[in-house]
C-alpha cells in the first residue's frame, strides 16, 4: 500500500493521499478501534476538527485536529463536508472547515471514517465481540446511553452489580478489571481509577487517567512508581489541577532538575528519601552507605537551595518531585 501510494503521489498527490488514508482507517478498523478513535483519526487528517453526532444511539464525539477531545452542544455549520452513517440517513459526520468546496482527500476521510464508525456502533449498540477495545470505550463513555454501557459490560464479562476499576497507560488502550483483580494490572506505568459499580466507571476512568499523572517509568532519570491507585492518593491529586502537562514547571522542579543535571544520581537518591521511613533506610534503597548518602544529601541541599533532611524540606521535596512528574508534556 505504502508502494502504491508513492507511486500514485508522483502521479496525482489528492489520489496519493487517498490511499493513505484507505489504509489508515484499514488499520483502525483490524485493530477494532473505537468511534473516539475513529473521530481523532479524521480530525488528524483532515488538520481540522472533526464531530459524530448519532442522536438515535445518544453518540456525540468531537476532536480538535491535535487528538484532544472537546465536546460541544454547538450545531454544526451548514457549510461544513459531512457525510451520513447509513444510507440516505441524516448527517452524523462533519469535517469542520468552513467556506472551502469539499476535496477529494476530505471525502475519502469522511467516507471511510464514517463506515468504521457505522460498523463499531452497530457493535457497541448491539451485536459485540467479547474483546472488543470498543467495548470499554462505550462502558467509559460518560455520554453514552447506561443501556449501551450496561450491555458492554456484559459483553466483557463485568458484573454489573459488583465494584470494577478502570485503567489508565501511556498511549495504551484503557482498561477495566474487576475490583478484586489486582495481579491482573498490566506492566509498565498504570494509573488505576477507584472500585466504583459498572454505571459509575466514567468516574473511575477519569480518576485513572489523573493517577497515570503521578506514576514514573522508575529508572534513574525517572524514580517513583510505577503503579498509582487513584484512591490512595488522597488530598495530594488536587496538584494535578494546579500543574499542567508541558506548562513551565514551578520553580522547585526547575531547581531539581538543575540539580540532576549536575549530578546523575541525584534523582534516585533524592526519591529514596522521600518514599522511605528514615535516613537508614533510604541508604539501603539508593544501594550505598548511610555516610555516603548523608555527604550526597549535604551536596543536594547545596545545589536545591533547600534543606531535604528536616519534615519541612522532605515535603517539599516530595512535592518537587511529584510535580516534576505531573509537569510532563
Amino acid at each position: 500500500m505504502k508502494e502504491l501510494a508513492g507511486r500514485l503521489t508522483a502521479l496525482d498527490p489528492d489520489a496519493g493521499a487517498a490511499v493513505r488514508v484507505i489504509a489508515y482507517f484499514d488499520r483502525l478498523a483490524e485493530s477494532r478501534a473505537g468511534v473516539e478513535a475513529l473521530v481523532r483519526g479524521a480530525a488528524v487528517l483532515a488538520g481540522v476538527p472533526a464531530r459524530l453526532v448519532d442522536t438515535g444511539r445518544r453518540v456525540r464525539v468531537r476532536v480538535e485536529p491535535d487528538g484532544t477531545r472537546r465536546d460541544t452542544e454547538l450545531p454544526p455549520a451548514p457549510d461544513w463536508p459531512c457525510t451520513a452513517l447509513t444510507p440516505d440517513g441524516p448527517p452524523a459526520l462533519w469535517l469542520e472547515r468552513a467556506g472551502a468546496t469539499p476535496s477529494v482527500v476530505d471525502a475519502v476521510i469522511l467516507e471511510r471514517a464514517a463506515g468504521a464508525a457505522r460498523v463499531v456502533l452497530d457493535r457497541t449498540r448491539g451485536r459485540a465481540h467479547l474483546d472488543d477495545p470498543a467495548l470499554v470505550e462505550t462502558l467509559l463513555d460518560a455520554t453514552a446511553a447506561e443501556p449501551a454501557r450496561l450491555h458492554a459490560a456484559r459483553r466483557l464479562g463485568l458484573v454489573p452489580g459488583a465494584p470494577a476499576r478502570a485503567l489508565a497507560t501511556p498511549g495504551g488502550r484503557p482498561r477495566v478489571l474487576p475490583a478484586d483483580a489486582r495481579d491482573a494490572v498490566p506492566a509498565g506505568r498504570v494509573g488505576v481509577g477507584p472500585a466504583v459499580p459498572v454505571p459509575d466507571l466514567p468516574r473511575s476512568w477519569d480518576a485513572a487517567r489523573t493517577a497515570l499523572r503521578f506514576t514514573a517509568d522508575g529508572t534513574a532519570q525517572d524514580p517513583g512508581p510505577r503503579v498509582v491507585y487513584a484512591d490512595e492518593l488522597g488530598g495530594i491529586a488536587l496538584l494535578a489541577d494546579l500543574v499542567a502537562p508541558g506548562a513551565e514547571p514551578p520553580a522547585d522542579v526547575l531547581a531539581v532538575e538543575a540539580a540532576a543535571a549536575d549530578s546523575p544520581w541525584l534523582l534516585t537518591t533524592l526519591h529514596a528519601v522521600t518514599a522511605t521511613a528514615s535516613l537508614r533506610s533510604a541508604a539501603a534503597e539508593a544501594n550505598v552507605h548511610h555516610s555516603t548518602l548523608q555527604d550526597r544529601l549535604a551536596h543536594a541541599e547545596h545545589l536545591l537551595g533547600w534543606p531535604v533532611r528536616t519534615p519541612q524540606g522532605r515535603l517539599r521535596l516530595h512535592l518537587a518531585l511529584t510535580m516534576r512528574r505531573l509537569a510532563r508534556p
